[in-house]
């Protein structure tokens, strides 16, 4: 398990407050394999360039995430052809130069770590283009927001699922959200960014990605976790997220990640 420095904070007699750093030495679990394996079909792209990404858990002091070196990785397509991801040197990054995407595809992932194997199954899924972009630049409680609304027209009666990245390029800040067609079906819906430290000229990367609902799920309760408004330091513990990646050799060494496969629709803008 992981290692949380407590703050303890004491006041003192004379009125000052002094501060001590406790660190508690807690059992360290076992590695556990964490799997980032995205296959991204861009539109207007031929989608050969693939990577896969493995790496291990480490405990809470740690400052670098550990590559998981070593393995053996391969996906495989409904047509029976094969795809080997080879590793870049010794960082955990697997690429492949001659991948196939097909919308609708089924790919099964192969990976064989520390001679235990690890599979998942998953199809590629479509995703419309972005139509056009809305901004606001009094949005938010304190009115210091601004707010970018990507308009896109889901498919109608086709149950749609998609990952909408919004990526800062002047500042690198990422944002994610999921969305369902649940209660808009057929319709033009917008998936949705606020942000007070957005400025004129920043550059916004908009990713609109088709995902299964399996990652559309797997996703909105990771996204809940990870919220600044989820609770305290002190509140009770989320559970562990299970993706589609199983231990086929070893199911209580189970990994964390997940496999998907999707089609990416891009839309450039400029904060104005």
């Amino acid at each position: 398990m992981m290692r949380k420095i407590i703050y303890l904070v004491f006041l003192c007699t004379s009125l000052f407050a002094c501060q001590d750093v406790v660190e508690l030495d807690l059992k360290t679990a076992e590695p556990r394999l964490v799997i980032d394996a995205s296959l991204t079909w861009f539109k207007d792209t031929t989608g050969k360039n693939q990577f896969i990404k493995l790496s291990l858990t480490s405990s809470f002091y740690s400052k670098t995430t550990p590559p998981a070196t070593g393995a053996t990785v391969s996906v495989t397509d409904q047509n029976n052809n094969t795809f080997n991801f080879i590793e870049e040197d010794e960082t955990g990054i697997y690429r492949n130069q001659s991948f196939i995407p097909e919308i609708n595809g089924v790919y099964n992932l192969k990976i064989i770590y520390k001679n235990e194997v690890y599979t998942a199954t998953e199809t590629m899924q479509p995703v419309v283009n972005i139509d056009r972009i809305e901004q606001k630049n009094d949005s938010g409680f304190n009115k210091d927001e601004t707010e970018i609304k990507a308009f896109y027209t889901d498919p109608k009666n086709i149950e749609n699922y998609y990952l909408f990245e919004f990526i800062n390029a002047n500042s690198s800040v990422l944002s994610l959200d999921v969305y369902s067609d649940k209660f808009n079906d057929g319709n033009q819906i917008f998936a949705f960014y606020s942000n007070e430290d957005v400025k004129p000229g920043d550059e916004l990367i908009i990713q609109g990605h088709g995902v299964s609902k399996r990652f559309y799920q797997y996703m909105f309760i990771l996204l809940q976790q990870s919220s600044d408004d989820s609770g305290g330091p002190f509140q009770t513990q989320p559970a562990t997220v299970r993706g589609n990646c199983v231990n086929q050799t070893n199911p209580s060494n189970y990994p964390y990640g997940y496999f998907r496969a999707s089609e990416v629709a891009v839309f450039k803008y400029i904060v104005k």
